[in-house]
Parts: structure tokens; C-alpha cells; sequence
């Protein structure tokens, strides 16, 4: 696997030094469009609509349209907000594994410790099992920042990025409104049907049939001879930081776990310690 990203998990003063790999791949046969009588390659090229001129990808900038208006965003535009840089994953909480919505999940990415000794990672993943929490953190990956959910599967730790709550849309339907009357009979039965079907899960046993079909297709093709050469159907085709090691991991573990219990008394102090001041005596 490749390594995608580099950088550190961070809880209170714990630094957790990791790598980021996909944790997932697409097994699709890659097909292009080409001409049905001839083979070659159907490319698309990007053309302005203004002077018709195909424009090269460095020279191409973001808009935004909004009430008939055009609003350019430049390179230089779009470098200048206050994306983050930072090459830390920042735990902002540790919540009930129940409480994330499986809906919100989004695209997975295995974290690989990135130290001399992994004993900061062990220590954060026994104690996401321990506790059956998981760890919603922000980062920045690709110039975004993103939401995510740090979970345990087997040895690793996994980050899982989370779709933001606008993102997910609400299920209104108006038949889910009505008052349906279902029987015991009827529910006994369809029981019944599921606890026949029952069985453990198991990913493995279940394969991407229309693939092995597509694949099994183009093989005999080939083996029957039916191809171009790619030279005349195609043509030419177009053109961190480095992680910090945890010295003391208990002192870094007390000295965070002492620095909330401040941040939770603080604001109870200033409440107690807020009185009407007696007023001054004039000077008589």
C-alpha cells in the first residue's frame, strides 16, 4: 500500500505519530469510449465557450454562479483562505460507538503507527475497545478539512470520514405518515422467513459477478482475435513534516488529563469568586 499522508494523532498532550493509507481499492475493469466503426479513441477536450480555444488544465480557474453573476475564484483567490496546514489529526471527542450514524460514514483510511515504538498507538486503540468509544477527530486532507470517526478493527486503527450533517438529507415521505395495521400472523411469518435466511456475514463469500462476466468477455475477445492495436486506435495520450516522538507518555497522559479538570473548574471559580465589590467610602 501506498502512504497517502503522514502526520500525528493528537488527544490532550498525547501525539500519536501515524501514516494514512486507503483502505479500500476498486477492482472495476477500467473501459474507455471509442468510435464504434473504427476503434480509435473518443477524447474530450477542455474548450472555452467564449473563444472556442482548447485551454489547458494550468490555465483554468473556479467560478461560482449565482443570480445571472459569474464570480471568478483565481489560484492565488482560493490559496489565500485559511485553509489548515496543520499535519495533525485533533481528537475532539470521544462519543458512544452506538451514536454514529452508519449513514454519515464516508470513505475509510487505515492508520499505521509512524514510531520508533508503537506503544502510544496500542494505548489509544485498547482504550477505544475498552471504553467502546469512538474518536470523532478533524484533519485536513487535499486542501478540505474533514470530519471523521477513529474506530478499531482487528489491530488497526481505522479513520473514517464522516459526510458533514447538511450533507444528509432528511427522509420525508408522506405513505411512511399513514397508519398501517400489521396482524401478529403476518409478522410471526415474515419472522420466520428472516430466521431462514439467517446466517454470519461473511464479505467474502460474495463476489462482483457483472465484473467476472466483463472480464470473462474481453478474454475471449482477445482470444478470438478481435483488437486493434492500441498505437492505431488510440494514439498519444495526454500529457511532510516530520512526526514527534511521545517522550513520557504517563507524564503527557496526567499532565493533559490534569489541564481539563482546569478547563472544567475555571469556569465554576470565576462563578463563585464574581461578587457585587462593596463600594468605596467617600472621604469625609
Amino acid at each position: 500500500m501506498r502512504t497517502i499522508w503522514k502526520g500525528a494523532l493528537t488527544f490532550g498532550l498525547v501525539n500519536v505519530p501515524v501514516k494514512v493509507y486507503s483502505a479500500t481499492e476498486d477492482h472495476d475493469v477500467p473501459l474507455h469510449q471509442v468510435h464504434e466503426k473504427d476503434g480509435g479513441r473518443i477524447r474530450y477536450q477542455r474548450t472555452c465557450e467564449v473563444c472556442g480555444e482548447i485551454v489547458a488544465y494550468a490555465d483554468i480557474d473556479r467560478a461560482y454562479v449565482e443570480e445571472g453573476q459569474t464570480v471568478v475564484l483565481t489560484k492565488e483567490d482560493l490559496a489565500a483562505l485559511p485553509s489548515e496546514k496543520s499535519r495533525e489529526i485533533d481528537v475532539v471527542e470521544f462519543v458512544p460507538s452506538e451514536q454514529v450514524d452508519l449513514l454519515t460514514l464516508d470513505k475509510p483510511y487505515y492508520l499505521e503507527p509512524d514510531s520508533k515504538s508503537p506503544k502510544a498507538y496500542v494505548l489509544l486503540r485498547k482504550t477505544l475497545e475498552q471504553t467502546d468509544r469512538t474518536a470523532i477527530v478533524r484533519f485536513t486532507l487535499r486542501q478540505k478539512t474533514r470530519l471523521a470517526a477513529l474506530r478499531v478493527r482487528g489491530k488497526v486503527l481505522v479513520l473514517q470520514t464522516l459526510l458533514w450533517a447538511d450533507e444528509v438529507r432528511e427522509a420525508e415521505f408522506p405513505s411512511l405518515d399513514e397508519d398501517v395495521r400489521i396482524s401478529k400472523k403476518e409478522l410471526e411469518l415474515s419472522a420466520s422467513l428472516v430466521d431462514s435466511y439467517s446466517a454470519d456475514f461473511d464479505p467474502a463469500s460474495f463476489v462482483d459477478e457483472y465484473q467476472q462476466e466483463l472480464r470473462t468477455l474481453i478474454d475471449a475477445k482477445i482470444e478470438a482475435g478481435e483488437t486493434f492495436d492500441v498505437s492505431e486506435t488510440f494514439g498519444e495520450a495526454e500529457g511532510d513534516a516530520k512526526s514527534g516522538e511521545v517522550i513520557d507518555l504517563m507524564e503527557a497522559l496526567r499532565a493533559s488529563v490534569a489541564r481539563t479538570k482546569a478547563a472544567r473548574s475555571e469556569p465554576a471559580e470565576k462563578t463563585s469568586t464574581t461578587k457585587k465589590a462593596p463600594s468605596k467610602k467617600k472621604a469625609g
